[in-house]
């Protein structure tokens, strides 16, 4: 009897994630088309700062968007295959979320920047907006990884993705704080749902360790296949939205800081462990957290030595958090953290919101120069001549004559309201989920593959092999390779 309704409630499963491709076709259908340069329709005159972005040539987009797509697919993929029982689901999952996700993420800004035409319009830029967008759910997914079903990942998804594009919006358009690598609103958003979701699982019944949950030698190898394409694309996650000087700027700080963030990582590492030997979750995580703390200033002027520091900063609180803060969290606050996602995303984020806003506040024109109204439109004059000038010449509309410290002032203002809104819409989200509708995974099955994927027999791997010998046979025991 068991059997059979855990049959039929895997097959419910499959059921809903068809109605929710089904759903999303209808839903593209009605929204979303070509966009002028896709269709080869003539342009418009330009609505806003954004459209001129879709102006920029699909050579100059392209490859910095397969750069973000590698570290959205393979990159969080790979990273999140540490469990020894759960790599196949780790890697499988990521790629049917992210396969959904993406399609919703496109719909979710096409409600945002929807035309006169009722359509929202569609390019290689919307791919590239939507690409960033879905890594927010796939941090989360880490804070919960092994715990869920499929459906519980792919609803989550879309609730943080409607949740995600209201909160960028309320940023970007009405508070007009820069955040060009996408720290604040990408993964301080991701991280801060993902644990508010994981405290709502929490409060039902108090995590506790699972004897899959740990790594093996090989398990910890794949991992770092992640780890080194994240490392390796990161300049381009924080740069791919930039042009000229901005990206420029980006590329070159992104680098910096990711590369002492791995420096400081490593030494920490040795420094907190009983033998000063490096630790593997160190190695596959917080190596890429210099890379998170610069994204909110990265294309502004902080000098290699402000992106080498921050860089180092982040190494060092990252290592400091998995090896104290979590265990404290888990323990004293019921939030089970997968994948450390708070470690690596979540005060990392925040770190970067801080030093974006420190170096918002440092901002002159005469430093930044003809790209100053770039990185903060917000500053630029509301009317006048130079506010024509500008609007003319680079395409610059009108500001709101901000000073550096209120820049500052809704800099931190944007970081706050994405931490109350990740953490309200989170454990929301989290009390959803633990409904029936998305199905549960009981304590046995979790971090086990076994509960999505068909896998060969263990036990086949040990039996004996026959080798042709001349005119007989000679039978072989067979050793597995984790025998060995």
């Amino acid at each position: 009897m068991d059997q059979s309704r855990y049959e039929w409630a895997g097959k419910r499963q499959i059921f809903r994630l068809i109605a929710v491709e089904v759903i999303v076709m209808v839903l593209m259908g009605l929204f979303v088309s070509y966009g002028p340069d896709a269709s080869g329709n003539p342009p418009t005159v330009n609505e806003n700062q954004r459209d001129q972005q879709e102006t920029r040539k699909p050579n100059d987009v392209y490859p910095m968007y397969q750069d973000v797509h590698v570290m959205i697919w393979i990159g969080f993929g790979f990273l999140m295959t540490f469990p020894k029982r759960y790599g196949q689901s780790a890697l499988g999952l990521t790629f049917l979320v992210g396969a959904i996700l993406i399609q919703v993420a496109m719909i979710c800004e096409g409600v945002v920047n929807v035309t006169k035409s009722g359509k929202a319009p569609l390019s290689l830029m919307s791919l590239l907006n939507a690409d960033v967008a879905v890594a927010a759910p796939l941090i989360s997914m880490g804070a919960v990884l092994g715990k869920t079903t499929y459906m519980q990942l792919i609803f989550m998804g879309i609730i943080e993705l409607v949740v995600f594009s209201f909160n960028k919006y309320i940023g970007e358009e009405y508070f007009m704080a820069a955040d060009a690598g996408g720290s604040m609103f990408v993964h301080v958003f991701g991280a801060y749902f993902g644990l508010a979701v994981s405290f709502a699982f929490g409060m039902k019944n108090r995590p506790k360790e699972h004897h899959l949950e740990g790594s093996s030698y090989q398990s910890d190898i794949f991992a770092m296949i992640g780890t080194i394409f994240l490392w390796l694309f990161w300049p381009s996650f924080n740069a791919a939205t930039l042009q000229g000087n901005d990206q420029q700027r980006a590329i070159i700080n992104t680098l910096l800081a990711i590369a002492a963030s791995c420096v400081a990582s490593f030494a920490v590492s040795a420094l907190v462990s009983e033998e000063s030997k490096f630790n593997m979750v160190h190695v596959q995580n917080s190596t890429l957290a210099g890379g998170v703390a610069i994204g909110t200033a990265s294309n502004m002027m902080c000098e290699p030595i402000g992106a080498l520091a921050i860089g180092s900063m982040a190494g060092v609180i990252s290592v400091l958090g998995y090896k104290y803060l979590t265990p404290m969290i888990q323990q004293r606050l019921r939030v089970h953290d997968t994948c450390g996602v708070h470690n690596l995303h979540g005060m990392p984020g925040v770190l970067a919101g801080v030093f974006g806003a420190l170096m918002a506040g440092l901002a002159t024109e005469e430093r930044y120069k003809e790209s100053f109204y770039q990185v903060f439109p917000a500053r630029a004059p509301s009317a006048g001549e130079e506010s024509a000038e500008l609007r003319v010449y680079s395409g610059i509309l009108a500001g709101h004559d901000r000073t550096a410290g209120e820049q500052a002032a809704y800099q931190l203002l944007a970081l706050i309201i994405t931490l109350v809104n990740a953490l309200v819409s989170g454990v929301i989200t989290g009390m959803i989920l633990r409904t029936d509708i998305c199905g549960s995974v009981p304590e046995a099955s979790k971090f086990d593959d076994a509960l999505h994927f068909e896998l060969e027999d263990d036990a086949e791997q040990d039996l004996p092999m026959k080798i042709p010998e001349g005119n007989s046979t000679r039978i072989v025991e067979q050793i597995s390779m984790s025998h060995i």
